[in-house]
């Protein structure tokens, strides 16, 4: 238990009521684990009990919190009335919390909490996975390393940190490319199907680097976007090879404590432990998701003032790609200003600067990326900062 919900239990009964109920919930969900290798294709229990533990799974790194929490103060409002229409059909948040299996839903407008529900046995405590969530977190780590010195421009070639690709596809590649998704190297991420470069790479570093590595170019650099989680993982490999140290620390000493997250995330590392998983697998509480993105709306600035992110860096990492309008560095861009961290099976850091509000949510639904799945929760983020902002 953390320090702050230590402070929350008014009596050592509360404490022991509270550390009994979280280690009750972790002894039902192992009764549901799936194997770890079929993790795109467990089924719905498999999925709730795995995603917020999947620390029981491998290796994993800690992200350590401080001890003073960016604050959060409750000013909640009347959303779970929200009724819109999608498609000719009606839909509510709690119709929308049960279809899309949410596990929680937490809407943040200018710095207070409007709305919060858990379900599927969340609570506020809850860790949870962020699939590629930690993409868009990996691209913050870019912005502080180059405020740091640690790399001095994302124009400088990614074989610069990474000599093991040299005289390879990736020769031509830029930071820049492999941050907006277009190396220009051929790779095929479709979850269904089995045969896939998603469900085939090895993902232990060296082997994965050797897979990629022999993969042929389809295009030249910065011309054609083309999702690739592997990618994402070198964009962690060579930031480790930058800053000389591992993204779990850096993002700790950088983000995670300075700013107030409140409890400790997770990383989980590669298959041979030796580093995390830039594209995947970063754990944390809803409540530090959102977070995340307050962050971010501070345009990486601490509450004390200072800058953890170059002047610009958001602006420039939401700036649309040659290859693709919708992307940026490794941000999903959204339209009418609006910005998001998405993850498969419904992770989502939505950040709306216009109306100053952060939407989070953990979730489990079916397909683990359905584009009809991603519309109805973009109508849904959108029917909540609409209401939100009146």
């Amino acid at each position: 238990m953390t320090q702050i919900a230590a402070l929350a239990c008014l009596t050592l009964t509360a404490c022991v009521d509270e550390t009994n109920r979280e280690n009750s919930q972790i002894e039902v969900d192992r009764n549901n684990f799936g194997e770890p290798e079929d993790i795109l294709f467990w089924n719905f229990e498999q999925k709730v009990a795995g995603f917020r533990n999947i620390d029981k799974f491998g290796e994993i790194r800690n992200v350590a919190a401080g001890d003073t929490p960016y604050p959060l103060p409750d000013a909640v409002t009347e959303l779970h009335d929200i009724v819109f229409e999608y498609q000719g059909e009606v839909w509510t948040v709690d119709r929308y919390i049960e279809h899309h299996k949410v596990a929680g839903l937490l809407v943040v407008k200018d710095g207070s909490v409007v709305f919060e529900r858990y379900a599927l046995g969340n609570t506020r405590e809850s860790r949870w996975i962020s699939f590629s969530v930690a993409k868009s977190v990996t691209s913050l780590l870019v912005g502080a390393a180059l405020q740091d010195g640690y790399i001095a421009s994302v124009d400088d070639k990614i074989t610069d940190y990474l000599p093991r690709l040299k005289n390879s596809s990736y020769d031509q590649s830029s930071i820049r490319n492999v941050l907006q998704m277009s190396s220009g190297v051929e790779w095929n991420e479709d979850y269904a199907d089995p045969e896939s470069d998603i469900n085939q790479v090895p993902w232990s570093t060296l082997q994965m680097v050797e897979y990629l590595r022999n993969k042929p170019r389809s295009f030249e650099p910065g011309e054609k976007f083309n999702y690739n989680t592997a990618e994402t993982n070198l964009v962690g490999d060579f930031l480790r090879s930058a800053i000389g140290n591992n993204l779990s620390t850096y993002l700790s000493h950088r983000i995670w404590k300075p700013f107030g997250m409140e409890r400790d995330a997770f990383w989980v590392l590669t298959d041979d432990g030796g580093g995390e998983f830039g594209g995947s697998s970063l754990n944390a509480t809803l409540r530090d998701f959102a977070r995340i993105g307050l962050f971010v709306l501070d345009d990486g600035v601490l509450p004390d003032g200072t800058r953890v992110l170059p002047e610009g860096w958001i602006a420039e990492s939401i700036t649309p790609s040659e290859g693709y309008e919708g992307y940026g560095y490794l941000w999903w861009l959204r339209g009418r200003g609006e910005f998001a961290a998405s993850g498969i099976f419904g992770q989502a850091i939505h950040i709306d600067p216009t109306h100053q509000i952060v939407i989070a949510q953990h979730s489990a639904r079916d397909a683990a990326s359905d584009p009809v799945d991603r519309a109805l929760q973009l109508a849904m983020f959108r029917a909540l900062v609409d209401a939100a902002s009146q």
